[in-house]
């Protein structure tokens, strides 16, 4: 089994799930008490968040680079970024270490493409929905992508930093983020991403028609994928 390196805390919150996704599936796998082997660095949110509203990526993507260096320094053999936004900083953090990166948009990917998507929705931060870093992954693989309205987007983005990455899920708050899915599908998107690793802590798949992509879950999936390819291989 491979070792993970986790690089969490941005929030803890979706962190903890992570941690928690990522040993179910070992188990589940695996079967009997088997865990994950990981290490995990996870980083002071508000340093984090205070540089990303300054615009400061590169003070970010130093921050990050490090603590992919630590990971590396203490046996991980792959990097997971437990963030969608900070992806945007994803090939510095990339060039800081020796050890691959599993990117979680190349994961989403991955899902979209076994489900024959090709227009997705995409809710996350201002920054993953509005800047080009990940919708380029996307639209590199032929999947068009349809981000809310100006005052959706805005909604969204305040309800993740005022809300869920406090801990904080509001009924109001699943309800507004609904009518932005519903609004999605009928502007053409088959599914819908949840690009920011805090939106699974507010809506999930039961809740609505549409189809959703939890990038957490996916993400810790392939993580486990990647981890467990060689050990699996071996037993088979």
């Amino acid at each position: 089994m491979k070792t993970i390196g986790l690089i969490g805390g941005m929030s803890w919150e979706s962190t903890q799930t992570y941690y928690k996704l990522i040993n179910q599936k070992v188990r589940d796998k695996l079967g009997g008490l088997h865990s994950a082997r990981l290490v995990l660095y996870s980083v002071d949110f508000a340093e984090i968040e205070s540089l990303q509203h300054q615009g400061d990526w590169e003070a970010t993507a130093k921050i990050l680079g490090a603590a992919g260096s630590a990971l590396e320094a203490a046996g991980a053999d792959f990097l997971v970024l437990c963030t969608n936004t900070m992806h945007k900083v994803a090939e510095q953090i990339e060039q800081a270490v020796n050890i691959p990166l599993l990117h979680i948009a190349e994961a989403t990917v991955n899902a979209l493409q076994r489900d024959d998507v090709s227009c997705v929705g995409l809710l996350g931060t201002k920054f993953t929905m509005e800047q080009a870093f990940y919708r380029e992954r996307l639209q590199a693989h032929g999947i068009r992508v349809v981000v809310p309205e100006d005052f959706q987007r805005e909604l969204v983005h305040t309800v993740i930093y005022s809300e869920l990455c406090r801990g904080v899920v509001r009924p109001e708050s699943k309800n507004a983020y609904l009518d932005v899915v519903a609004s999605l599908a009928q502007r053409g998107a088959q599914g819908v991403i949840l690009g920011c690793t805090e939106i699974g802590l507010l809506i999930q798949r039961l809740d609505t028609d549409v189809r959703l992509y939890d990038t957490t879950e996916i993400h810790a999936e392939q993580a486990v994928e990647r981890a467990l390819r060689r050990h699996l291989a071996q037993s088979s």
